[in-house]
């Protein structure tokens, strides 16, 4: 994907990667963390987000920053999400927003980059009544699954 995005640094262990959302309100620290999790035996990473809480440590993942930048903030996500699979190949990343509305912003950003994911990851979305069904355009899904290819 060659869309713009920020320049990010990202942890020895490449589970925590970190980048300034830059706009309007200021230079926003944000956070993409990698956490391990296990549901029935399978262990896969959770994709946490959020803005970094300058006075408790913590991520912030309800935070509105409003800085304007909404896309190269979710490019930078998927460039993070690239990476950490090309790393640890053999993982799956779940994702879900913190809100209905922010995961609804995932799945646009999965659809409308469809042709240059398409190629380097098996995508999976989840939907009540179905389960975790092979991703398809103009279906609401709950949260994503995701695996390099």
């Amino acid at each position: 994907m060659n869309l713009i995005k920020y320049e990010y640094s990202v942890s020895d262990t490449y589970l925590d990667f970190e980048f300034d959302s830059d706009g309007p309100k200021g230079k926003i620290r944000k956070i993409v963390r990698y956490s391990p999790k296990n549901a029935n035996g399978i262990t896969y990473f959770n994709l946490g987000f959020g803005d970094l809480n300058q006075k408790t440590g913590r991520i912030d993942d309800l935070a509105i920053s409003n800085n304007l930048d909404r896309e190269k903030i979710l490019t930078t996500i998927a460039a993070t999400v690239l990476e950490f699979t090309q790393h640890f190949p053999d993982v799956m990343v779940y994702a879900k927003g913190s809100t209905k509305a922010r995961t609804r912003l995932y799945q646009i950003g999965i659809s409308s980059n469809w042709t240059a994911i398409d190629p380097l990851l098996y995508v999976y979305g989840y939907e009540q009544d179905k389960g975790w069904q092979t991703f398809l355009k103009n279906v609401n899904y709950l949260a994503f699954l995701v695996k390099r290819k």
